[in-house]
């Protein structure tokens, strides 16, 4: 091996996986003991995990374009699905000589686009009606040429329960063509399959939890019987919802997005079940984490190898009243981000593992400059991600102080323009274009998110404060990225 080949051979390798609509309380190792997962519980036991790390947009496109570009959605453009974006940091790590491969789901626009990837094998959301219906992913293809139909929308309409499930149907063909175990699959075909010298960058995004919430039989039977933790439902709190969120609720209810239909009044028998199948679903995906890790460890990858595991946003689950995402509570902000390395390798000495728990701000978008980092590239001056590498790595590391996000109106969240979430570790408050009514929360007192005080004579103060740190963060995001739009998007 040459000295540059050696050279190359000591950057880490890097597998970036992704799941679509993960809450934060999915895994048992985080607290969460009614959930089964035994692999992700390994990571977050022997890696680094930020406990409070929070999404720039409540959707998956402009999130995983803010993750990938390390701008946040108004600076980069991305704002709602199916709005453009060609362009990201995976293009950097190609130039500088990883091998850049995609399996499963980015979300880009087009789906197709290259993004600086060597090799994408895309599946998209199980479910697509508002972008490119018709486009044709891999699983698409594969489900075709084994003669099957794959369980939509349409067949779901069909049964007699449809009105009642709330989207959580069983996956009835057979097992290896369930979304969630076809990428997991070929990702470790793809791992047995190429024999790379080049360092790697591999994306793996899962289109699970995400709706329609479909596991494989038997993986939802424990999680019925279990007390599942669900948050109760407070008619105070629905009632003093900003006028864009009641909106939300009703549209839900007329539109049956990602073959879920909404009911203002949901059941504890039906929420109990939409959640077991969830958590049915996520199990899935940690069974494939595992054989993922497995193949790392069988084809000699483990030992230069950093795997960093999160999701896009999370989802209300009939919590506060909501289907899925597009609102700004907890449920869907707050995403589980785990970083690790097999102990005792060489990638382990890049990180400080060991089961620490951070609990200080971070966005999501800051794991872009982490990865560059890890791989020795250079980083955009303007870049508005920070990196977490001193946070990994046991150095002194200064949490954010405020951490945003942000949701246009789209297709699906339509009773207002513009919601931007301004968050610290005691208050939150959500914003919205030209509605008298918003969002303050005291996070302290009120971790449920339960009680609105934006019209509280008491709070006046500290809703002034928050709403003049949001106005300077807009002001100074547009002057430090002027140049991005002529250089980079």
């Amino acid at each position: 091996m040459s000295d540059s080949a050696d050279s190359e051979a000591k950057r880490p390798n890097i597998v970036f996986i992704i799941t679509d609509q993960q809450r934060f309380d999915t895994i048992k190792a985080l607290g969460y003991d009614f959930m089964d997962t035994p692999n992700l519980d390994r990571m977050v036991n022997e890696g680094v995990t930020f406990t409070n790390c929070h999404i720039t947009a409540a959707s998956c496109a402009p999130s995983r374009a803010s993750l990938f570009t390390g701008y946040y959605p108004h600076t980069y453009g991305v704002l709602k699905n199916a709005d453009l974006w060609q362009h990201s940091w995976i293009e950097d790590l190609n130039k500088s000589g990883y091998r850049c491969v995609n399996i499963g789901k980015m979300h880009t626009y087009p789906y197709h686009t290259p993004n600086g990837f060597h090799e994408r094998y895309v599946v998209e959301n199980k479910d697509r009606y508002l972008e490119e219906r018709y486009y044709f992913d891999e699983w698409d293809k594969a489900l075709r040429f084994t003669g099957m139909v794959k369980q939509q929308r349409e067949q779901y309409r069909e049964r007699d329960d449809y009105d009642k499930a709330l989207g959580a149907f069983l996956w009835e063909l057979s097992p290896e063509t369930h979304s969630d175990n076809f990428v997991g699959d070929t990702a470790t075909w793809w791992l047995n399959a190429y024999p790379t010298r080049e360092p790697l960058f591999l994306e793996i995004g899962f289109p699970g939890p995400h709706p329609p919430y479909d596991p494989v039989p038997g993986y939802e039977e424990p999680y019925m019987k279990r007390d599942l933790e669900i948050q109760k439902l407070k008619e105070s709190d629905l009632d003093n919802q900003p006028a864009s969120y009641k909106e939300l609720r009703q549209h839900n209810v007329e539109v049956d997005h990602d073959s879920v239909q909404w009911t203002l009044s949901p059941t504890q028998e039906q929420r109990q079940k939409q959640r077991a199948y969830y958590c049915g679903n996520m199990t899935m995906i940690d069974e494939k984490v595992g054989e993922i890790i497995q193949t790392l460890e069988d084809e000699l990858y483990i030992d230069n190898t950093i795997v960093i595991f999160t999701s896009d946003h999370g989802d209300c689950l009939t919590d506060h009243g909501h289907s899925q995402k597009w609102t700004m509570y907890e449920q869907i902000t707050r995403v589980p981000t785990i970083v690790w390395a097999k102990p005792g390798s060489s990638a382990s000495k890049l990180i400080v593992g060991g089961g620490r728990k951070l609990h200080g701000l971070c966005q999501l978008m800051d794991v872009g400059p982490l990865i560059l980092d890890l791989a020795g590239v250079e980083k955009r001056s303007d870049m508005e991600a920070q990196s977490l590498l001193p946070a990994v790595q046991g150095k002194d590391w200064t949490p954010r102080d405020y951490v945003y996000c942000e949701q246009v109106q789209d297709p699906i969240f339509t009773g207002n323009i513009h919601q931007t979430m301004i968050r610290n570790d005691k208050w939150k408050l959500v914003h919205f274009v030209d509605e008298e009514h918003g969002l303050l929360i005291d996070l302290e007192n009120d971790p449920d998110e339960f009680n609105n005080l934006w019209d509280d004579s008491g709070h006046h103060e500290v809703k002034n404060e928050l709403l003049m740190t949001l106005l300077n963060w807009r002001i100074k995001s547009g002057v430090q990225t002027h140049n991005l739009f002529s250089e980079y998007r």
